[in-house]
């Protein structure tokens, strides 16, 4: 937290109005520090100023060494979100490197009024932001209750020693709060609809945008056929929509990450105009699929014609006209937008989405950029899309093949390979350890700065769902929950087990004794329940 205040300033500065120790109406100095230190952010706008700059702190460092790359999982509730940075801090000691990445496909698969829908901008506007802010509200909360757990130990200390312990730790509090990478999809409508939606995800307390280069009302899921890719002229006026937007939110810091599809894209919905040889749209032009304009293939009326390379073609052209670019050109396009969206929409990273995780396919891409960029940056869409399993133990086969180290026969080629009899093999045990330094190694060879599952949340709930439904209304019956959920939850040092003080019992306890004192009825005495876990 930038320009944070530490405990003894705080008091010093409250001691001054109220030098006798408290308020005309009875409220105490520490009360007032307290409140002070538990309230992190004041608005969810200076979230999206703080956290760009400790984005911008995190490049830099990747920059400088690649195995300081950052991580994200997406979340679907502000819930998800705070149980999965408390887990990291409880294992690693902090949140640094770890981010919240907030997916368009969750929001309309999730978080939509309209019901379950695919990803394809068919939620509304408004939920992405509304999630952001909710997301920032939990993470908000588990600061208060975990600084209201740090003051009640301050109250109860009875050295200065021990005073001492606890105001340090106070002072060197690291909040919960992190940086949210949020999908905006492809802007909603135009630029101005983009510049209006990007504003209102900011406030929510965005730091980073991510734009793809999709016809915004006819988007699809990264992952399935029918995407229909803008030109590029088009897409850089929506990622200067963007930076439009964080400028004038005083967002100095903030991220732009520049999405192409155009790898799995094979359609564009309009021919850009070109004026002049070498500039953007006839660098997207010439990706067209074409024909020669002949007397036996003669222009007919409604058709469109291009002069191209000294003579007049007509592009092919869909019954919904659509216009289909080259086959095998998806490679070629991607790189020529990755160096655009940098060098001329002003985008600081990248995102190249493929239809296989392949670290030597997306490095093969990243260096031409390079070449370009020699500092650019990726964020990489670990996708639960991929049958990971499948497609590593497929690499894996295919290369040993090659190396004369197995002979065709020795493993089956096709999806045979997700067998369970193959997960304690040589080929099963090596496609694990590649899966295991995954991110590592496209991190160090292919520019990816962040590494990020879109739908982690989904898959997990569906699968706890199931595992403890089968147990439930099978068989076990209550041994299904204390085995799979509480037993775990104890044994792991899961705060959610104590689920009353995880939403705030304590928190409003504290609160109901400063406004009432003795007065107070208190939630948290000697008949609640959750004191069974008090010893764990």
């Amino acid at each position: 937290m930038a320009n944070r205040k530490t405990y003894a300033q705080l008091r010093a500065e409250v001691e001054k109005r109220y030098p006798s120790g408290q308020t005309p109406g009875g409220v105490t100095v520490d009360e007032i520090v307290q409140l002070r230190m538990q309230n992190t952010y004041d608005t969810h706008l200076d979230i999206a100023r703080d956290m760009a700059t400790v984005m911008r702190a995190d490049m830099a460092a990747y920059d400088a060494d690649s195995s300081k790359f950052t991580q994200s999982l997406g979340c679907w509730s502000g819930f998800h979100a705070m149980q999965m940075i408390k887990a990291v801090k409880r294992m690693r000691g902090t949140a640094k490197g770890t981010y919240v990445y907030l997916s368009g496909w969750m929001v309309a698969g999730l978080r939509n009024r309209w019901g379950h829908l695919p990803d394809q901008s068919m939620h509304e506007k408004t939920a992405v932001a509304d999630l952001i802010h909710e997301i920032y509200v939990s993470l908000r909360q588990a600061d208060e209750v975990a600084i209201n757990d740090l003051f009640r130990e301050l109250k109860a200390a009875k050295t200065d020693a021990e005073r001492a312990k606890i105001i340090e730790k106070l002072d060197n509090f690291e909040t919960h709060v992190v940086p949210i990478i949020a999908d905006i999809d492809a802007g909603f409508g135009n630029e101005h609809a983009t510049y209006l939606l990007a504003k209102e995800l900011i406030k929510a307390g965005a730091c980073a945008l991510q734009i793809e280069n999709q016809v915004s009302d006819a988007k699809q899921c990264g992952h399935q056929d029918g995407k229909v890719t803008v030109p590029r002229e088009d897409f850089i006026e929506k990622l200067r929509a963007c930076r439009l937007a964080l400028e004038e939110l005083g967002v100095d810091d903030g991220v732009i990450v520049a999405r192409t599809d155009s790898l799995g894209a094979g359609l564009t919905q309009k021919i850009p105009v070109s004026q002049h040889p070498g500039d953007l749209a006839s660098g997207y032009i010439k990706w067209l699929k074409t024909e020669k304009i002949s007397d036996a293939n003669p222009i007919r009326n409604g058709e469109v014609a291009l002069f191209q390379d000294g003579e007049f073609v007509k592009p092919a052209r869909l019954p919904n006209g659509l216009f289909p670019f080259k086959e095998n050109t998806g490679r070629d396009r991607v790189i020529e937008d990755c160096i655009t969206n940098l060098t001329e929409g002003g985008a600081d990273m990248v995102w190249i989405e493929t239809d296989t995780p392949n670290v030597d396919e997306i490095a093969s891409m990243v260096n031409e950029v390079r070449k370009v960029v020699p500092n650019a940056k990726l964020t990489y869409n670990n996708s639960p899309s991929f049958n990971w399993t499948l497609n590593l133990r497929k690499q894996v086969r295919d290369q040993w093949i090659a190396e004369g180290k197995i002979a065709a026969t020795d493993y089956p080629e096709g999806n045979e390979l997700m067998k369970a009899d193959y997960d304690n093999t040589d080929l099963g045990r090596e496609a694990d350890a590649r899966l295991q330094n995954f991110q590592t190694d496209i991190s160090a060879r292919a520019g990816v700065f962040h590494n990020l599952i879109t739908l982690p949340t989904f898959h997990l709930t569906a699968k706890s769902m199931d595992e403890l439904s089968r147990g439930y209304f099978g068989e076990d019956k209550m041994l299904a929950y204390v085995k799979t959920v509480q037993r775990e939850e104890i044994r792991r040092g899961v705060a959610a087990v104590k689920h009353q003080h995880e939403v705030g019992s304590d928190l409003g306890d504290t609160f109901k004794e400063m406004v009432g004192g003795e007065r107070a009825l208190k939630a948290g005495g000697h008949a609640n329940t959750m004191n069974q876990f008090a010893a764990e």
